[in-house]
């Protein structure tokens, strides 16, 4: 990314408005950007933002595996139930929503890598719950690391 990319990623998290971010993120081409938007996102802020980059056809796989973990995704693979049974209605449409694209691949590409970190032990208490949890939730997703910059509110 370069410093245009970065000052518009810096404004667009610290002093955008909602509604004009929301705008935004549905022109954003660069699958990088959206990634690094996601990466940075105040999760406790709702799920409009995540949903228009999920929606954005240039969101990679990798993002969208990374929005699945930071939304809480891991709950979900390790007791469903408590997902279906939430009175948190916006969450549960996003948890859902974003599984679905995942374990249907429905993403123009797989050239961002996100690793969740999940070590052998979590991953074996998962699968041991229900080994029919995809792999492609757990594992690094395909396509290149990148190191992820964090901007701090100024």
């Amino acid at each position: 990314m370069d410093k245009n990319d970065i000052k518009f990623l810096e404004e667009l998290l610290h002093n955008t408005e909602k509604d004009s971010a929301i705008s935004q993120i549905s022109n954003i081409a660069n699958p990088l950007i959206l990634h690094v938007y996601a990466a940075n996102y105040n999760w406790n802020s709702g799920f409009d933002i995540p949903k228009a980059i999920l929606e954005n056809e240039n969101c990679d796989f990798g993002t969208g595996l990374l929005m699945f973990h930071c939304a809480d995704g891991y709950r979900m693979l390790e007791n469903p139930d408590d997902v279906k049974t939430s009175t948190l209605e916006e969450w549960k449409d996003f948890l859902v929503q974003i599984y679905n694209r995942l374990i249907n691949l429905q993403f123009k590409s797989q050239n961002i890598s996100f690793d969740p970190e999940l070590t052998k032990v979590q991953k074996f208490k998962l699968k041991k719950n229900n080994p029919n949890i995809p792999d492609i939730l757990l594992d690094k997703s395909p396509g290149s690391m990148f190191d992820i910059m964090h901007f701090k509110k100024p």
